[in-house]
């Protein structure tokens, strides 16, 4: 479906409604249970997400938009508690795409920017601006600590190394961590697991690359970029 955007709030899903998750057979689909039907969704993120798809889980799930899909569902948010996580690994850069409008009100804002050898997800542009924009969508949560990623990615660190390029070479650049949640006291790196993603990530800082965090205000039907949080490097 086409994204709505209001102010910053994207509307990405279009009659989503509540199911009760019952197992993940492997990363790209899920079975969850609604109306006393049992469906077979696709899954929006191929991270982990072990701490949050649980059996019995209270889920959001969605009509996929293609009526010719093998999977008629999509699964894109989990209850965490009282917490609403937004899973769909899409997500991020649909909210950092309004948040990016209106923090830089005029600018031009490219998607799927190259640079070097690699691709970043924005460059933003203004007649003394250029600004290279990666963003990573972090789901994991451990006693309000937000902290990215939940599995190793050599990709991320390229990213970042990247971002250290543009800086070097007289950009500036932006890791933009939107925490799919709300509400978090903090993001840090996940230095457990993948330390040299951490590494990558504090030199980035102290080169001169922008390491912010945002937490997002979560809809059943949609997610929006809300607050910044502390980053711990």
């Amino acid at each position: 479906m086409p994204l709505v955007y209001n102010n910053t709030m994207v509307t990405l899903y279009r009659q989503p409604f509540s199911a009760r998750f019952i197992d993940r057979p492997n990363r790209f689909i899920a079975r969850v249970q609604a109306n006393g039907q049992e469906l077979v969704c696709h899954v929006k993120n191929t991270g982990r997400c072990r701490e949050l798809l649980l059996p019995g889980a209270n889920v959001v799930v969605a009509p996929a938009g293609n009526p010719l899909r093998k999977t008629g569902y999509d699964l894109v948010a989990v209850y965490k508690g009282d917490m609403l996580v937004n899973i769909d690994s899409q997500a991020p850069n649909a909210a950092a795409y309004a948040w990016l409008k209106e923090r830089y009100p005029g600018a031009t804002v490219r998607r799927e920017a190259s640079f070097g050898d690699s691709r970043l997800d924005f460059h933003v542009m203004a007649p003394e601006l250029s600004l290279y924009v990666e963003v990573k969508g972090c789901t994991l949560e451990e006693d309000g600590l937000a902290m990215f990623p939940d599995a190793p990615t050599q990709r991320g660190v390229k990213h970042l190394k990247t971002l250290m390029d543009c800086q070097a070479q007289g950009h500036q650049a932006m890791a933009l961590f939107v925490i799919q949640m709300k509400p978090v006291r903090a993001f840090s790196p996940h230095a457990a697991m993948h330390p040299q993603f951490g590494d990558t990530l504090r030199q980035a800082a102290q080169s001169g690359v922008q390491v912010l965090a945002y937490d997002c205000r979560v809809g059943m039907d949609g997610m929006e970029i809300d607050a910044p949080v502390p980053v711990i490097l």
